[in-house]
């Protein structure tokens, strides 16, 4: 059965998505009922960009960024935003736009649906908190040792090869002491960032503690790793952090283990990290933190 422009309507205004369509000038020409009844608002201040003086003020250059390189290349988009409630409340939003065409390839703007996800973002941030590490973003040692447990637990099962690296930033207290904890805590978030996009997609890396952290490598044996972490500290060996006038040289220990007999987890980190003591201890006394002075800009 074919439905007429009422029909369409009834629906249109009768549907739990909030739907809107902008015309070819990118301006907004219809809110459904549905939105106007979340907004709050008059389909005569939504119309054009009245709608957008609901978008939280952060998100407000990202929706425009999205919605108008879309529009200009006529292509199909979903963004995730705050949008105020009738209630004064923000709330996420998800908007999927599509443009649409009369008389079969004019184009004629677009038409969007939109869904309060609030609940769903809100859930991902709590799991977020619950498993990243709040300054550097890796993963927690909570989290990390949920993970890592499972993949131990694999590896005892097929009697596959699996190691662990405990990683220590060299004379990391130097570096709080000379220039304070900002300078550190950016030490630490760039270590962390750097070891991150540098290891493999099945590898498990988390913050352990203070400056310490953990690399858990399944199905790798003991030289397959010691060439992983060679690589890494080349990599971090290069780093140059600016900190106002100061280039901050950073280098890193890693004690390197591959589990044999253990029973649990603990004891395969506990060897690791007893080999990245020795390696430590095994050094001469150094001399403090390398820094080079520039001038202030």
């Amino acid at each position: 059965m074919k439905l007429d422009n009422d029909q369409y309507r009834i629906i249109v205004e009768s549907s739990p998505n909030m739907i809107w369509r902008a015309g070819t000038d990118t301006l907004c020409n219809y809110f459904n009922t549905t939105w106007l009844k979340f907004t709050g608002r008059t389909m005569t201040q939504e119309m054009g960009n009245g709608w957008a003086e609901g978008i939280h003020p952060e998100d407000f250059d990202m929706c425009l960024k999205v919605y108008l390189e879309a529009f200009a290349k006529q292509e199909s988009f979903e963004i995730e935003y705050r949008l105020k409630r009738r209630d004064g409340v923000y709330r996420w939003i998800n908007d999927r736009g599509v443009p649409y065409y009369i008389n079969d390839h004019e184009f004629a703007g677009y038409i969007g649906s939109c869904m309060d996800v609030t609940d769903k973002v809100e859930g991902q941030k709590l799991r977020e908190l619950a498993q990243r590490d709040g300054l550097t973003r890796i993963y927690n040692r909570q989290y990390f040792e949920q993970l890592a447990n499972v993949e131990f637990s694999k590896a005892k099962r097929f009697d596959a090869d699996l190691c662990v690296a405990m990683i220590d930033i060299d004379r990391f207290k130097t570096i709080n002491d000379t220039y304070g904890h900002h300078a550190g805590d950016l030490v630490l978030k760039t270590v962390a960032k750097t070891i991150n996009e540098s290891i493999r997609a099945f590898d498990l890396f988390g913050r352990y503690g203070g400056d310490e952290f953990v690399l858990l490598m399944s199905n790798t044996n003991y030289a397959e790793a010691s060439i992983l972490i060679a690589r890494l500290k080349h990599v971090l060996d290069t780093i140059e952090i600016k900190y106002n006038d100061t280039l901050i040289h950073i280098s890193a220990s890693f004690g390197l283990y591959q589990m044999h007999h253990e029973v649990i987890l603990e004891k395969v980190i506990i060897e690791a990290d007893k080999k990245l003591y020795e390696i430590k201890n095994s050094r001469p006394k150094q001399p403090p933190h390398s820094f080079e002075q520039r001038p202030a800009l």
